[in-house]
């Protein structure tokens, strides 16, 4: 593919972004026990606030981790099915959601730091983190500054190396960082979340996105053209990686991440988007809690 063709790839707006998972809140049989009932909670982070809900008790935890311009809503569909069988923590990162937005570096190094805030501030020594698109670089950063309190990760159609020319990117983020910022990435995000097919449920993730401040929006983007978080230092714990069947996720990847990861599980789903947990929320959850009781990372 050629640069120029690039801007109009879904695939390259994937590789740049990592966006969304869910919406809609389901599982009513279980909402008692969802995040709705859970009062929200403030971690210190270099003077400001990061938002979090508990579920559950324990020093060990399951941490859902949201990707670009999203919040801790978007998990809604899979947190009910794991609160009873292990402590469950969602978070906004910091800039999202409820988390305070101060005009700072969004790295992948604050959010992970934002999230340690969390685990300190909840009592948790240890966590399994799931993390979707831009959450992918997140727990992995994690991973590298703590990792005696990673037990596992979890990827949900997020990559572990960078995608197409850093200076093209650039060039072509240009317009985010202009008065049309909301125009632009309207854009964007509608070339996203066009394989979604509830109109509804498109039209909510476009709103949830664009609710965060472009100055967030911005400093994360740029956060994912950072050469240093895309080390290929080994992962040693255990890892699932759950992909929606595209070209991006060729064999030669696939074996990328297998020389990177020594304890693997890689899955490729087919007739899913890249908001796999949200077209296939049963499958998802079936699939991620048949990986932590293999791993002994649950109950059964």
């Amino acid at each position: 593919m050629s640069i120029s063709a690039l801007p109009r790839s879904r695939n390259f707006s994937l590789a740049l972004v990592a966006l969304l998972p869910l919406l809609i809140f389901s599982r009513a049989a279980v909402a008692q026990t969802g995040q709705a009932d859970a009062p929200s909670r403030f971690a210190q982070l270099d003077g400001n606030k990061v938002h979090y809900k508990s579920l559950g008790k324990g020093d060990e935890a399951l941490v859902f981790v949201h990707g670009w311009t999203c919040n801790m809503d978007f998990w809604k569909e899979n947190e009910s099915a794991f609160a009873g069988r292990t402590r469950v923590i969602l978070i906004d990162l910091p800039g999202h959601g409820q988390s305070d937005k101060p005009q700072t570096t969004y790295s992948m190094d604050l959010f992970a730091r934002g999230i340690e805030a969390v685990l300190r501030d909840a009592g948790v020594k240890r966590a399994t983190l799931v993390g979707h698109s831009m959450g992918t670089p997140v727990i992995r950063q994690f991973y590298r500054r703590y990792p005696e309190k990673t037990r596992a990760l979890v990827i949900v159609d997020g990559s572990l190396r960078p995608f197409g020319d850093k200076a093209a990117v650039e060039k072509l983020m240009a317009p985010m960082r202009g008065p049309n910022y909301q125009e632009f990435a309207g854009r964007m995000i509608d070339g996203m979340v066009r394989p979604v097919k509830d109109e509804a449920r498109r039209a909510e993730i476009k709103a949830a996105m664009l609710r965060t401040p472009q100055h967030v929006a911005v400093g994360a983007f740029d956060a994912m053209l950072d050469p240093a978080i895309w080390q290929q230092d080994k992962i040693t714990v255990p890892v699932l990686a759950i992909h929606a069947r595209q070209p991006m996720w060729t064999p030669e990847y696939e074996q990328f991440v297998r020389d990177l990861i020594p304890h693997l599980d890689y899955q490729v789903w087919d007739g899913v988007s890249h908001f796999l947990m949200m077209d296939e929320p049963q499958k998802f959850n079936d699939a991620l809690a048949a990986f932590l009781v293999a791993n002994k990372l649950m109950k059964k």
